[in-house]
C-alpha cells in the first residue's frame, strides 16, 4: 500500500536538493536523471503493486482524464512525451 501521507520528511530542503541535482543540465539529461532517479527509487521500493498505485496517482495528477484508460489503450505507437521541469525553461 502506497503511503500517501504526509511524513518528517525536510520538503523544503529535499526540493532544493532535487532542484539542484537539475541544474545546469540540458533539458535532455534533465529527462535522463529524472528517469534513473525512478528507476533508483523503484529499486529501493522494490513492490510492484505500490509502484503501479504510484504511477496511477502520479499520471492521475498529471492527466485526470487518462488516468484510468488501461496500458493498451495508450499504446497507439506514439511516443511519450515527458513534461519538461519548469527551472528548464529559465
Amino acid at each position: 500500500m502506497l503511503n500517501t501521507h504526509a511524513n518528517a520528511l525536510p520538503y523544503d530542503d529535499m526540493y532544493e536538493a532535487l532542484i539542484a541535482a537539475h541544474q545546469g543540465l540540458s533539458t535532455e539529461q534533465s529527462h535522463a536523471l529524472n528517469a534513473r532517479l525512478v528507476l533508483l527509487l523503484a529499486n529501493h521500493i522494490a513492490d510492484l503493486a505500490v509502484l503501479q498505485e504510484a504511477f496511477r496517482l502520479a499520471r492521475h495528477s498529471a492527466a485526470p482524464e487518462a488516468a484510468e484508460a488501461p496500458a493498451s489503450a495508450m499504446a497507439d505507437g506514439q511516443a511519450i512525451t515527458p513534461v519538461v521541469p519548469s527551472h528548464a525553461a529559465a
